[in-house]
């Protein structure tokens, strides 16, 4: 199996683009990420995209050739659909498309354009992702849904109310920290834990501030052999070396419980294996954080934290820019903002800009080797995780 690497990123800036059509999106974070790469189009030989609710959003599905023309590229194209999860798993195809030897370059990426759609549409939008059966026709939406797990997590631990708070707070907080000096990030301003333990309540316990807006955006990456990168000259200093993907019950009442994520679990597993590498090895994250407890999921599931022990992190300084194990430098779904088809490409880009110097944060992590990625699907029905690492 060859080695792959990461030759070019591409992103568009996150937020809202009402003037803006989804393949417009998708066209500027190919074009950023072929720049990157200095690979021209006519060796791209196929193009995965990660979308999620085109079809409602902009009534449009068929969503691959439809990119790949707006993109400028001739090669065979696919869109994938795993809820939030969607680019992650064609940035997982393309990965697994490229060791195999099938192809030399692979493009791969996502879009989604939301935010003309409003909350309320947004929100249904959204809904998809869980049991239609057992959960929309109850009324269940996502800000509700992560609120039960976050109070089954503290009921598990037996973790008071206010320190439950405290400790989101301090997540959000961070998060927006991180995202000041992102130039792609939707929030770049700074959220004190003073307001986020202030905002509304959207879902008890989960207040505003502890939720992910809605965001237009996309992603692009470019990946290629070692092969194809030495004999085109090409800088790519960053190789994925373990992909791994998990798969859970769709609805929360049929799981065993709603405080862990065995999906992730598994997908952090195969991803390790894969890399031969364990959770000790790694240096930097970028989780899935649509919802603060998310994060603490996340970690917990990546073997970073011990179960119970991740809610804390942020609050004691653990995963801040300054700390021991750094999460969501980019600012995560909750500062860098989650247009939902769009994030696990978003999140790969972020990890190679990290781990190769040019990111805004980059300093934090100067000496970083390792890197790993977490996408998240609906309540994390689906899972895919990525394990990045500076070339030799």
């Amino acid at each position: 199996m060859t080695d792959v690497r990461v030759a070019g990123v591409g992103l568009t800036h996150f937020g809202s683009h009402p003037e803006r059509t989804g393949r417009d999106l998708f066209a500027e974070a190919v074009l950023s990420a072929r720049q990157d790469a200095g690979v021209p189009p006519a060796d791209i030989e196929e193009l995965n995209v990660g979308n999620f609710v085109g079809s409602l959003a902009e009534g449009q599905s068929h969503q691959g050739p439809l990119l790949a023309e707006a993109a400028g590229l001739s090669c065979p194209a696919t869109r994938y659909e795993e809820a939030c999860a969607s680019a992650g798993v064609a940035v997982r195809e393309a990965v697994r498309t490229v060791r195999s030897g099938e192809a030399d370059v692979v493009l791969a990426g996502g879009m989604e354009r939301m935010t003309h759609l409003g909350t309320d549409g947004a929100t249904r939008a959204l809904a998809i992702a869980a049991d239609e059966l057992f959960e929309i026709r109850a009324g269940v939406t996502f800000p509700g849904a992560y609120a039960l797990m976050a109070t089954a997590y503290a009921d598990r631990f037996d973790i008071a109310e206010d320190d439950l708070n405290t400790d989101l707070a301090h997540i959000a907080s961070k998060n927006h920290d991180h995202a000041i000096p992102n130039e792609y990030a939707q929030y770049q301003r700074k959220l004190t834990v003073e307001q986020a333990l202030d905002a509304p309540p959207v879902a008890e316990p989960l207040g505003l501030f502890d939720c992910c807006p809605i965001t237009d955006g996309a992603s692009a990456v470019v990946f290629v052999s070692e092969e194809y990168a030495e004999a085109n000259g090409l800088d790519a200093g960053v190789a994925v070396v373990g992909s791994g993907q998990g798969t859970d019950r769709m609805a929360l009442q049929d799981r065993a419980s709603l405080s862990s994520t065995p999906a992730a679990d598994d997908a952090a597993a195969m991803a390790y294996a894969n890399a031969g590498i364990d959770p000790a090895d790694i240096d930097v994250a970028e989780v899935h954080d649509c919802f603060t407890i998310a994060e603490v999921l996340a970690i917990e599931s990546l073997g970073l934290y011990e179960q119970g022990e991740g809610l804390s992190a942020a609050r004691r300084g653990e995963t801040t820019a300054d700390g021991e194990i750094p999460v969501n430098l980019s600012g995560g779904l909750k500062a860098k903002g989650h247009p939902v088809g769009a994030t696990g490409g978003s999140q790969i880009a972020e990890m190679t800009r990290l781990l190769r110097g040019d990111h805004p944060n980059s300093d934090a992590v100067a000496d970083a080797d390792v890197g790993v990625t977490h996408n998240a699907g609906g309540t994390v029905g689906s899972a895919v995780v990525h394990v990045l690492e500076v070339a030799e």
